[in-house]
């Protein structure tokens, strides 16, 4: 991941550097042809000649560009004396040889740490200004003062740039880590969600249909002895039930949609099919539950999105089964209404009915589903859960769905 993040940087750090050594040889070139054409013959020529031909030996062998790093290690600083002794001894005896000083200050500046190559970069200046003054033959304040000034612009272009690349550094590792913590929050929030999902799925289908079983068996065994054929049909009823939280459990496991669904005829045929399922004899209460579907839709149910669809039944299952289990009622009605660009799935009954203001206090609150699952399920997809109901005077459950604008 860190080599990554600073691959843009190594690579502006190479170039330079080569820049750098191709300048130190432009330049050392440009000094030796010189002072070659200017003093030949001269004894000290084959020194100049073989100090000239260390240096370049020096710079191939030394460290490749942009390998200096911010610790340096004992060959790179061994490497760096050698490279400045030479040139010294080379200024020394010609002084023309001074200005491939510049390259050397970047050298520097990369290979020591920040107080002994501001050292050596004031060390190599006084070098440049007493070879300067050496070849004008008299003092000028210009070559006094310009070294310097090249100098200290130099190194305070190169330090800007390393506080800047460290920065871009502490940067790109800031977004680096805020990025990998993204995505973990990410996957944390769809194993979340997921979860939900499963609980209300579970909840929806496989839960109320053992709950169905449960009352239709304790029916079954309290007129075993008295009424057979009663408890029979009881019997019947539950491993119908049975069979359809098979079907749906299996459809659950393979992500499918509701088996309803899936039977074809769409959304009006899968909520007929739960009203029949759903009509008939409540076993705790010996009454019987008649569910009606009235669908208004000109014709156009058909065109409605798959998960709206699947949401609108799982809701419509939960809010029959919570009519089932606590309102006491004789009649239900599903009424699915759509809309220029809302689908909305009215639940009405006319059992007991509650107060919504005490909702979590109310019966099948502590399971933490029903009620929260349907609101849950319209959030994923912009709707919103209505809920009007009152004491003894039965509920009235509205879901509506916003749809895209028709074309």
């Amino acid at each position: 991941m860190g080599n990554r993040s600073y691959e843009p940087d190594t690579v502006d750090t190479r170039w330079l550097g080569a820049v750098m050594h191709v300048a130190f040889f432009l330049l050392l070139g440009g000094a030796l042809a010189r002072f070659l054409l200017r003093h030949p013959g001269e004894p000290r020529t084959p020194w100049i000649i073989a100090l000239c031909a260390v240096l370049t030996v020096l710079h191939l062998l030394g460290p490749k560009a942009g390998d200096s790093g911010p610790r340096p290690d004992r060959r790179r600083t061994t490497w760096l004396a050698l490279v400045v002794v030479v040139w010294m001894v080379l200024v020394v005896l010609a002084p023309s040889f001074a200005w491939c000083a510049v390259p050397l200050f970047y050298t520097g500046l990369r290979t020591l740490p920040q107080r002994a190559a501001l050292a050596l970069v004031a060390l190599l200046t006084v070098f440049v200004v007493a070879a300067q003054v050496q070849l004008s033959g008299r003092f000028d304040p210009n070559l006094v003062l310009a070294p310097p000034a090249v100098a200290a612009l130099a190194t305070a272009v190169f330090l800007q740039m390393e506080r800047h690349t460290a920065r871009q550094r502490v940067l790109i590792d800031d977004l680096i880590r805020t990025r990998h913590e993204l995505a973990a929050a990410e996957r944390r929030e769809g194993t979340l969600a997921e979860r939900q999902r499963l609980s209300m799925e579970i909840h929806d289908t496989l839960a109320q249909g053992l709950s169905s079983q449960r009352m239709l068996l304790q029916a079954a065994d309290r007129v075993w002895d008295t009424e057979p054929g009663k408890a029979r049909a009881h019997v019947r009823t539950a491993a119908s039930v049975a069979e359809h939280n098979l079907t749906e459990a299996r459809r659950f496991v393979h992500d499918l949609a509701p088996a309803d669904l899936a039977r074809g005829g769409g959304l009006a045929q899968a909520l007929r099919a739960l009203a029949a399922r759903e009509t008939g004899s409540e076993p705790h209460t010996g009454a019987h539950l008649a569910v009606r579907v009235h669908i208004d839709d000109d014709g156009r149910l058909p065109d409605l999105p798959d998960r709206v669809q699947s949401a609108l039944l799982r809701i419509a299952q939960g809010a029959l089964a919570n009519v089932r289990d606590h309102a006491a009622a004789d009649h239900a009605a599903l009424t699915l209404t759509l809309l220029e660009d809302t689908v909305v799935l009215d639940v009405t009954d006319d059992g007991d009915g509650f107060d919504p203001a005490a909702l979590p206090d109310a019966p099948g609150a502590e399971r933490g589903h029903g009620l929260p699952a349907m609101r849950a399920r319209l959030r994923a997809l912009g709707g919103t859960l209505t809920v009007e109901s009152a004491p003894g005077e039965g509920t009235v459950l509205s879901a509506a769905v916003p749809l895209e604008a028709p074309r």
